[in-house]
Protein backbone atom coordinates (compact mmCIF):
# COMPACT_ATOMS: atom_id res chain seq x y z
CA UNK A 1 0.00 0.00 0.00
CA UNK A 2 1.23 3.46 -0.90
CA UNK A 3 0.50 6.65 0.99
CA UNK A 4 1.48 10.08 -0.28
CA UNK A 5 1.44 13.18 1.86
CA UNK A 6 1.19 16.32 -0.25
CA UNK A 7 1.97 19.74 1.23
CA UNK A 8 0.29 22.67 -0.50
CA UNK A 9 0.69 26.37 0.28
CA UNK A 10 -2.04 28.52 -1.31
CA UNK A 11 -2.06 32.28 -1.83
CA UNK A 12 -4.59 33.92 0.53
CA UNK A 13 -6.79 35.24 -2.26
CA UNK A 14 -7.22 31.72 -3.68
CA UNK A 15 -7.91 29.70 -0.52
CA UNK A 16 -11.69 29.42 -1.00
CA UNK A 17 -11.40 28.54 -4.70
CA UNK A 18 -8.72 25.96 -3.83
CA UNK A 19 -11.05 24.34 -1.30
CA UNK A 20 -13.87 24.12 -3.86
CA UNK A 21 -11.60 22.66 -6.56
CA UNK A 22 -9.95 20.23 -4.15
CA UNK A 23 -13.30 19.00 -2.84
CA UNK A 24 -14.31 18.17 -6.42
CA UNK A 25 -11.05 16.26 -6.95
CA UNK A 26 -11.51 14.47 -3.61
CA UNK A 27 -15.07 13.37 -4.47
CA UNK A 28 -13.93 11.75 -7.71
CA UNK A 29 -10.70 10.33 -6.30
CA UNK A 30 -12.40 8.34 -3.53
CA UNK A 31 -14.40 6.50 -6.22
CA UNK A 32 -11.27 5.26 -8.03
CA UNK A 33 -10.35 1.59 -8.06
CA UNK A 34 -7.52 1.03 -5.60
CA UNK A 35 -8.15 4.19 -3.56
CA UNK A 36 -8.10 3.64 0.19
CA UNK A 37 -8.15 7.27 1.43
CA UNK A 38 -8.05 10.76 0.02
CA UNK A 39 -8.13 13.16 2.96
CA UNK A 40 -7.84 16.94 2.69
CA UNK A 41 -6.61 18.84 5.75
CA UNK A 42 -6.35 22.59 6.33
CA UNK A 43 -3.94 23.96 8.92
CA UNK A 44 -5.81 25.34 11.92
CA UNK A 45 -3.52 28.37 12.26
CA UNK A 46 -2.54 28.99 8.63
CA UNK A 47 -5.59 28.77 6.33
CA UNK A 48 -3.38 28.74 3.23
CA UNK A 49 -1.56 25.57 4.29
CA UNK A 50 -3.06 22.23 3.26
CA UNK A 51 -2.09 18.59 3.53
CA UNK A 52 -3.52 15.97 1.20
CA UNK A 53 -3.24 12.41 2.48
CA UNK A 54 -3.68 9.92 -0.34
CA UNK A 55 -3.56 6.15 0.09
CA UNK A 56 -3.75 3.61 -2.71
CA UNK A 57 -3.48 -0.16 -2.83
CA UNK A 58 -0.74 -0.28 -5.51
CA UNK A 59 1.67 1.84 -7.53
CA UNK A 60 -0.54 1.09 -10.55
CA UNK A 61 -3.52 2.68 -8.77
CA UNK A 62 -1.40 5.75 -7.98
CA UNK A 63 -0.34 6.01 -11.63
CA UNK A 64 -3.94 5.58 -12.81
CA UNK A 65 -5.04 8.40 -10.49
CA UNK A 66 -2.54 10.75 -12.11
CA UNK A 67 -4.10 10.05 -15.52
CA UNK A 68 -7.72 10.77 -14.53
CA UNK A 69 -9.51 13.76 -15.98
CA UNK A 70 -10.43 15.08 -12.53
CA UNK A 71 -6.83 15.01 -11.30
CA UNK A 72 -5.45 16.65 -14.46
CA UNK A 73 -8.12 19.35 -14.27
CA UNK A 74 -7.37 19.99 -10.58
CA UNK A 75 -3.59 20.02 -11.11
CA UNK A 76 -3.75 22.61 -13.88
CA UNK A 77 -6.41 24.75 -12.20
CA UNK A 78 -4.77 25.10 -8.78
CA UNK A 79 -1.09 25.34 -9.77
CA UNK A 80 -1.12 29.14 -10.27
CA UNK A 81 -2.84 29.60 -6.90
CA UNK A 82 0.10 28.12 -4.99
CA UNK A 83 2.82 30.07 -3.22
CA UNK A 84 5.28 27.40 -4.35
CA UNK A 85 4.92 24.06 -6.15
CA UNK A 86 3.24 21.37 -4.07
CA UNK A 87 5.45 18.72 -2.51
CA UNK A 88 4.30 15.10 -2.48
CA UNK A 89 6.24 12.58 -0.43
CA UNK A 90 5.52 8.88 -0.90
CA UNK A 91 5.45 6.60 2.12
CA UNK A 92 5.25 2.85 2.51
CA UNK A 93 2.20 2.04 4.60
CA UNK A 94 3.05 -0.30 7.46
CA UNK A 95 -0.17 -0.19 9.48
CA UNK A 96 -2.94 -0.88 9.01
CA UNK A 97 -1.53 -3.93 7.32
CA UNK A 98 -3.10 -5.27 4.16
CA UNK A 99 -5.52 -8.08 4.93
Amino acid sequence: MIATIVHVYVKPEHVEAFIVATKKNHESSIKEAGNLRFDILQDDKDPGKFVLYEAYETEQAVAAHKETAHYLEWRDLVAPWMVKPREGIKHKMLFPAKK
